[in-house]
C-alpha cells in the first residue's frame, strides 16, 4: 500500500527521479496527479487483453509498481507470458512484492527499455513514459517497438501532451492544476513538482506523436483517450 504524496511540501533541491521516496508514495501520486487514472488503465488493461491470446508476450515499459499488468493478470482469461520494465529499483521491488501478494504470474525486469532484448510480442504497453525519454531516443525506442511486434500487434501508450495553439495549451495546463488542487496539493507542491520535471519530462504534441508512430512503420494510429493535456494512443502494425 502506497503512503500519502507529500514528495513536494518541502523544498527540493534535484530534478526530479523515480528514487526510494517516489517509489514509496506512487500510488497515491499517479492517482492524484494523472486524471481519470484509473478509467485509462481499465481502458487499456481491457484492450491489451482483447489483443491478445494464450501464449502471447505482452510488454510494459516503465511499468512502475505494476499496476497495468496486475489488472491484465486479473482479466485475462488467458495464459500470457506478461513482462514488466522499469530502471527504477526501487518500483520495480514494490511491483514483485505487489505480484507476489496477489499470487500472480508476472516478470519484473530492472533495465533500460531502450536497450533491453525484446522477444516477438503481440502488445506493447507504456503509460506516462515515453515523455521521459529524450526525443531522438524516444523515435528511436518507437522503431524498436514495432520491430519487435508481431503483424497485427498493438502499441498503447499514454502521455502528457501540449497544443500547438499557445492559448489553448495555457489554459489546459491551469484546467489541470485545478484538477490537482481538487486533489489536495498546495500551490506551492505543485509549483515544486512543475520545477523539478523541467526538462525531465518533454511532451510532444499529438500531431508529434501521430508523426512519430507513422513514421516508425504502423499502419494505424488513434487517440483514444483524452482530457486536457492528458492522452491515450492505439498503434496497430
Amino acid at each position: 500500500m502506497s503512503d500519502k504524496d507529500r514528495v513536494f511540501s518541502k523544498p527540493i533541491k534535484k530534478q526530479f527521479e523515480f528514487d526510494e521516496e517516489v517509489a514509496s508514495v506512487f500510488d497515491d501520486m499517479i492517482s492524484r496527479s494523472v486524471p481519470f487514472y484509473k478509467d485509462v488503465l481499465d481502458l487499456v488493461s481491457d484492450l491489451a487483453v482483447k489483443n491478445s491470446e494464450s501464449g502471447d508476450v505482452v510488454y510494459d515499459l516503465g511499468c512502475s509498481t505494476g499496476n497495468t499488468l496486475l489488472e491484465i493478470n486479473r482479466k485475462t482469461p488467458h495464459t500470457l507470458t506478461l513482462v514488466g520494465i522499469d530502471n527504477s529499483v526501487p518500483m520495480i521491488e514494490r511491483a514483485r512484492k505487489k505480484a507476489a501478494a496477489y499470487g500472480a504470474d508476472i516478470e519484473f525486469v530492472v533495465e533500460d527499455i531502450l536497450k533491453y532484448d525484446y522477444k516477438k510480442s503481440k502488445v506493447f504497453l507504456s503509460n506516462y513514459t515515453l515523455q521521459f525519454v529524450r526525443p531522438l531516443k524516444r523515435t528511436e525506442l518507437v522503431k524498436k517497438i514495432y520491430e519487435s511486434l508481431e503483424d497485427e500487434g498493438i502499441f498503447i501508450f499514454s502521455e502528457k501532451v501540449i497544443s500547438e495553439d499557445k492559448k489553448l495549451n495555457k489554459q489546459l495546463i491551469d484546467k489541470y492544476y485545478e484538477f490537482k488542487k481538487r486533489q489536495g496539493y498546495s500551490e506551492f507542491e505543485i509549483m515544486q513538482k512543475r520545477e523539478a520535471l523541467e526538462n525531465v519530462l518533454v511532451p510532444f504534441s499529438e500531431e508529434e506523436n501521430r508523426h512519430m508512430i507513422k513514421s516508425a512503420g504502423f499502419r494505424y494510429f488513434e487517440t483514444i483517450f483524452r482530457w486536457a493535456n492528458f492522452a491515450t494512443f492505439f498503434a496497430r502494425k
